[in-house]
């Protein structure tokens, strides 16, 4: 059941680092050493608020030590700039790695905190240049810029929406290139991968990843997992989430314990063909 009384007892994520990194990833600490998976991603990888994330559900029916390289704040920068979780990624007998939105990375027109990249640094020139109206010292969250410039704009956020898009293609192509490991792709949203570029909106994790984007970084990868989650799994809530009162909101927002197991369930099958040979 969901906690909803403060001073209730919260979640033991049981934090730990791998090497050099700075991160505290979500523990148990596997070895990463032998025959091991690895999985990179975001909230949902690490499984906030969720007593059992989708990579120990994976543990669990494989028998594979799963290694958790989720990160709360993570983009394609924290991920590529990273050399521990690429090289745990690389000695892995098989990465999957959560497609990332193409909000939280740094590109010609702003740039986002290197470990935390939903946090906005700074406008470039350029973007400065785009939207000369707006006070960019209001905003501290990328999402929220996002979601701002395109109320003033829809023709001056198409260009910066377009720059985004191929900035995550780019980067998207060089972390896989990378990890020395057959890699796995995962779509964890509501939605199915759109199909054309202005649909996917700034809300909609991950946010402005089109089917296309999926398609020119396909040759770089495993497979593309399509884990998009059921009616069933959105339906279920906040039910099954460790979590105060302060925190509802927050949880309401994350997809919780049924759509973490149809998640295991979609990988499960793809995994055992890489992690048995």
């Amino acid at each position: 059941m969901a906690y909803e009384m403060q001073g209730a007892q919260p979640l033991d994520y049981a934090p730990c680092r791998y090497g050099a990194s700075k991160l505290l990833f979500r523990g148990p600490k596997r070895s990463t050493e032998g025959r091991y998976a690895a999985f990179l991603g975001g909230i949902e990888t690490y499984g906030k608020f969720i007593e059992r994330p989708f990579p120990a559900l994976v543990e669990m029916q494989t028998g594979m030590a799963c290694v958790n390289l989720g990160w709360p704040n993570a983009g394609l920068d924290m991920l590529v700039g990273d050399d521990e979780i690429v090289r745990a990624a690389s000695g892995a007998a098989v990465a999957v790695l959560q497609v990332p939105g193409a909000q939280s990375l740094s590109n010609r027109y702003y740039s986002v905190h290197p470990r935390r990249n939903d946090r906005f640094v700074q406008p470039s020139p350029l973007l400065r240049a785009m939207f000369g109206e707006v006070d960019f010292t209001e905003f501290h969250f990328v999402r929220h810029l996002l979601r701002h410039l395109s109320h003033v704009s829809s023709e001056q956020f198409a260009l910066l929406r377009d720059e985004l898009q191929a900035a995550w293609v780019a980067r998207m192509t060089l972390l896989l290139r990378r990890i020395d490991a057959p890699v796995l792709l995962l779509w964890m949203s509501a939605h199915t991968p759109p199909e054309h570029a202005g649909d996917p909106e700034i809300c909609a994790d991950p946010a402005l990843v089109t089917r296309a984007m999926l398609e020119a970084v396909r040759g770089h990868a495993a497979q593309i997992v399509d884990a998009t989650l059921s009616h069933a799994a959105r339906s279920a809530g906040i039910a099954g989430m460790v979590h105060s009162e302060f925190e509802a909101n927050i949880a309401a927002e994350l997809p919780g314990p049924a759509a973490h197991k149809e998640v295991a369930q979609h990988l499960v099958p793809v995994m055992r063909r890489f992690t048995l040979n």
